[in-house]
């Protein structure tokens, strides 16, 4: 998933970037990296200068003396949760820089793109030498390649060459380009900051609105699907970035995902909260819903599973109310933040050590209820069923656990990092086909009551409409409808990382 992050015309575009991609940390905690753009007044041109390495954006920044060493005007950041690439390898830590026959060039990347092997067996042949396994360096190799002779039009030669899922931000020389590809798969958004004391206008670009908030940018609008948005000094003096845009595809393809799950609650994507999207598919769910208040016995509490699935489970009871199914929100389970994510961890070995050091249970609250526990999604599994084994030892008197969104029934290839189709749960028990028998042998396996996920058209119905677009999400992960062939993206997690 990845979070990327840019600046042009900061004071202090290196501490801004930091404090981007630390609110932007959720969309990866494997490695972080800044580059700043300076101008060298001994070479009269632009010159790079950059820091990345391993770890959370606290701890790659860790020592203040960093940011004297990276003074400038603009900069790029990133921060690395792989598909693609090696996740150990510090080779891999974006954002790449690079200097070719026009100048620098420097380039962060949220995405997959679906025809990398090939792209990357065209460019050994001809000779280029890769310094990393990520598909991201593919870019920059395409736009030093390229006839044109100014760096915008080279990276537009690149971008109508890849496929797949990008939102990425780029310096080249002194200019910040942003792009974003012409489905729309992830986010980014544009925003704008203005100093204080001097007045001076400072363009942002980031994959959430929330990165624009700790530094106090205000959001302006969505990078569009298939822009190229250039921004200089010119674009900085006449209050106006300029755009290209690729040829169009035939239909857009939103990460329905981002809804469900990755992006901040706090963050507007794609031009919507997402708190209130999160708050219609607890509604829908509430809606579609089958588990009613038994008479004599206690009212349902609803406890969600912190944080992604909050805001969720506030829009199921306040619905659930509204139907007269009454129903009150607890915090049954307490999360450490202080623990890193367990979502899609290699192996399971110390799975039930991992679950109890993120997650612990109020006992008050659940012991002798009726327990509607409310979660955005299930991969493997494995994580449910050991949160299901330790809510058991607070003594419910039932669990029922509904998902704000259908089965995960396919892996992803634009850039969240589920599994191959045979890791995961649903089909452990041969295919989910809508059939109560395999939703039941889900249930046993998880160890409910009952299980109950939101249908396709409970989704569709909680998410934004986009006025002359018949199609405007993907849901492949859901439904198998993969927007672009993938052919050259069916590779097994592990040949990657």
């Amino acid at each position: 998933m990845c979070g990327v992050f840019g600046i042009f015309n900061s004071k202090t575009p290196a501490e801004d970037t930091f404090y981007g991609l630390y609110s932007l940390q959720h969309r990866g905690q494997e490695a972080a990296g800044i580059v700043v753009a300076d101008y060298s007044k001994a070479r009269k041109k632009t010159r790079f200068r950059q820091h990345k390495g391993m770890g959370l954006v606290s701890e790659v920044f860790r020592d203040e003396s960093i940011f004297e060493e990276l003074g400038g005007y603009a900069a790029i950041g990133h921060n690395r949760y792989s598909t693609t690439g090696s996740s150990t390898a510090t080779s891999n830590i974006q954002p790449f820089s690079l200097t070719y026959r026009s100048g620098s060039l420097a380039i962060a990347h949220n995405g997959n793109l679906t025809n990398s092997r090939q792209l990357r067996r065209e460019l050994t042949e001809l000779g280029v030498i890769f310094q990393a396994s990520s598909d991201t360096e593919i870019i920059p190799h395409l736009a030093a390649r390229s006839r044109e002779k100014e760096p915008l039009q080279q990276i537009y030669d690149a971008l109508t060459q890849v496929k797949g899922a990008y939102s990425m931000v780029l310096l080249a020389n002194n200019q910040l380009i942003a792009a974003r590809d012409p489905y729309g798969f992830r986010p980014l958004a544009l925003g704008k900051k203005t100093d204080p004391i001097t007045g001076e206008l400072a363009y942002v670009v980031a994959s959430e609105t929330c990165a624009f908030d700790i530094i106090q940018a205000e959001y302006i609008r969505d990078i569009e699907p298939g822009e190229i948005l250039l921004i200089d000094h010119l674009a900085v003096a006449n209050e106006q970035p300029t755009s290209l845009f690729l040829p169009p595809s035939e239909r857009k393809a939103r990460c329905i995902f981002e809804y469900v799950y990755f992006a901040r609650p706090d963050s507007f994507i794609f031009s919507n909260s997402v708190d209130k999207v999160r708050r219609n598919l607890g509604k829908n769910l509430a809606r579609e819903s089958t588990i009613t208040p038994i008479p004599g016995e206690k009212e349902l509490t609803v406890v969600s599973v912190p944080d992604s699935s909050n805001t969720a489970a506030l829009g199921f009871v306040r619905e659930s109310n509204r139907m007269n199914r009454v129903a009150r929100f607890e915090h049954g389970l307490i999360r450490n933040h202080y623990v890193g994510r367990t979502f899609i961890q290699p192996g399971v070995q110390s799975r039930d050590i991992k679950v109890r050091s993120k997650y612990n249970i109020v006992r008050g609250v659940l012991q002798d209820r009726p327990i509607i526990l409310i979660d955005d999604s299930i991969v493997r599994g494995t994580t449910a069923r050991m949160l299901i084994k330790l809510i058991r030892e607070a003594e419910p008197s039932a669990i029922h656990l509904h998902i704000s969104s259908p089965p995960i029934t396919n892996p992803c290839f634009y850039g969240m990092d589920f599994p191959t189709k045979r890791q995961l749960l649903t089909h452990m028990f041969d295919s989910l086909d809508g059939e109560i028998g395999e939703i039941d042998k889900i249930r046993e396996y998880i160890g409910v009551d009952s299980l109950k996920y939101l249908s396709m058209e409970g989704l569709l119905a909680s998410v934004p409409s986009f006025e002359g677009e018949t199609c405007s999400y993907c849901t492949a992960c859901f439904s198998g409808d993969y927007p672009i062939q993938v052919s050259e993206a069916s590779i097994d997690k592990d040949e990657n990382d």
